[in-house]
C-alpha cells in the first residue's frame, strides 16, 4: 500500500508538472505570436545548448520542459539527447550533498558531452534524412514533430490569448475544472504533499556501507513550481474562451494529460515492484569495466533510486569516476517518462544513443587516465 501511494503521488506530481510546463509554453507562444519558438526553430545549436542547460537543472523540471518542446516539434532530436545526457534527475541533489567539491566538475563534463553529442546527432540525422529525400526525389521534405498540432498561433490570436478582445471570455465548466484542479495541485505542492519519498531509496543504498545520506531539500523546487502554476492559474482567469477550449483543454488536458498519467503510473509501478525483488548490492564488483557496463545498463531504467547507488559508491571511494559518469549520462531520472507516453520510438532510440555514449565516455575515460 505504501508503494502504491508513493507511485500515485509521484505520478500526479510528474503529470502535473508536465501539464503546467505545456500550458506555460502554450501561453508564451501565443503571447509572443510564435516569435519565441520560431527563433528556436531556426538554430539547431541554440536548441541543443538550451536543452543541455535545462537538463543541468537539478531534478526533473528542465527535462519535462525539454520533452514538451521536443514532442511539439520545437526542439530537435539532438536537443532531446543533450537534455537526457546533461540531466542527472534527483541524483543531482545527492551529488551536491555528498560530493559538493566534485559535483560541479561532473555537471560541467556532462554539459560539454551533452552539447557535443546533441550537435553530432542532429548532423547525422540531417544527413540521413537528406539522402532518403534525395533518393525518393521528395523536395522540401523535413522532420515532423511527434505532436502534429504543435504549438501553433491561429489567425484570430494576433492580439494575445486567442483574441480575447474579439470573443471575450466566459467561466464555463472547462475553465472551472482546470482552475480547481490546478489550485489543488498548487496546494499539494506548497504543502509538500507531492514531495518525492526517498526513504526506500536511502535505505537501499545506505545499508551496509556505513554512510549517512543527507539529500538537499526539494521544498524550494516545489515552491518554484507552485509559483509557475500560479501564473498559469492567472492565465486561466484572463484567457479567451478559444485559448482555454482549443489550446489548453482540447490539446493539453484531453490529448496529453491522460496518456502521460497512464504511462507514468504504469512505468513507476513496474519499476517499483521490480526493485522489491532485485538486490543491486549483489551486482557490485571490483571490476571497473564491468561496473561501467552495469551503470550504463541500470541507467536505462526511467526512475530515481537505482542510480543513487553509484553516487554513494563513488562518494565512499568504492568505484572510480568513469562509473559515475556512465551512470549519469545513461540515466535521466523521471524526465524521460513523459517522452515514453508521447513517442515510444523516440524514447527507445534516445535511450539507446545515451547508453552508447555512456559506454564511450566511461571506457574512454578509463583507457586514457589509466594508461
Amino acid at each position: 500500500m505504501h508503494l502504491l501511494i508513493d507511485i500515485l503521488r509521484n505520478s500526479i506530481l510528474i503529470t502535473g508538472l508536465v501539464t503546467v510546463m505545456m500550458m506555460m509554453i502554450e501561453s508564451v507562444n501565443i503571447e509572443s505570436k510564435g516569435l519565441v519558438f520560431k527563433g528556436l526553430k531556426n538554430t539547431r545549436i541554440g536548441q541543443v545548448v538550451i536543452a543541455a542547460l535545462l537538463g543541468s537543472v537539478p531534478g526533473c523540471m528542465g527535462g519535462f520542459a525539454t520533452v514538451s518542446l521536443y514532442t511539439h516539434g520545437l526542439f530537435s532530436f539532438g536537443a532531446l539527447i543533450a537534455m537526457m545526457i546533461a540531466s542527472s534527475g534527483d541524483e543531482a541533489f545527492m551529488m551536491m550533498a555528498m560530493i559538493p567539491d566534485k559535483a560541479l566538475v561532473i555537471f560541467m563534463i556532462l554539459f560539454v558531452v551533452a552539447v557535443v553529442a546533441g550537435v553530432l546527432v542532429d548532423q547525422i540525422r540531417d544527413r540521413i534524412h537528406s539522402r532518403k529525400c534525395h533518393k525518393a526525389d521528395h523536395s522540401g521534405c523535413g522532420p515532423k514533430p511527434d505532436c502534429q498540432e504543435g504549438y501553433t498561433v491561429h489567425e484570430n490570436e494576433e492580439h494575445g490569448h486567442g483574441g480575447q478582445g474579439k470573443e471575450g471570455r466566459h467561466f464555463g465548466w472547462k475553465r472551472i475544472v482546470m482552475f480547481v484542479g490546478l489550485a489543488m495541485f498548487i496546494a499539494a505542492l506548497a504543502s509538500g504533499g507531492l514531495s518525492h519519498d526517498h526513504s526506500h531509496e536511502e535505505a537501499m543504498i545506505g545499508e551496509g556501507h556505513g554512510l549517512e545520506i543527507n539529500l538537499l531539500s526539494e521544498d524550494w523546487m516545489n515552491i518554484m513550481f507552485a509559483g509557475l502554476s500560479v501564473i498559469v492559474l492567472i492565465v486561466l482567469i484572463f484567457a479567451s474562451d478559444h485559448f482555454i477550449e482549443e489550446h489548453l483543454w482540447s490539446h493539453i488536458v484531453r490529448k496529453h494529460l491522460p496518456t502521460i498519467f497512464a504511462w507514468t503510473f504504469g512505468v513507476l509501478l513496474l519499476v517499483g515492484i521490480g526493485l522489491q525483488y532485485i538486490d543491486f548490492d549483489r551486482w557490485i564488483s571490483d571490476n571497473t569495466a564491468m561496473m561501467i557496463l552495469l551503470a550504463a545498463l541500470i541507467g536505462i531504467i526511467p526512475e530515481s533510486g537505482p542510480h543513487m547507488l553509484f553516487v554513494t559508491l563513488f562518494a565512499a571511494g568504492i568505484v572510480p569516476l568513469p562509473v559515475l559518469l556512465a551512470s549519469s549520462i545513461s540515466q535521466d531520472g523521471h524526465a524521460s517518462i513523459p517522452l515514453l507516453a508521447e513517442s515510444k520510438k523516440a524514447f527507445f532510440v534516445a535511450k539507446a544513443i545515451n547508453f552508447a555514449i555512456a559506454l564511450i565516455i566511461g571506457y574512454g575515460y578509463l583507457l586514457i587516465f589509466s594508461a
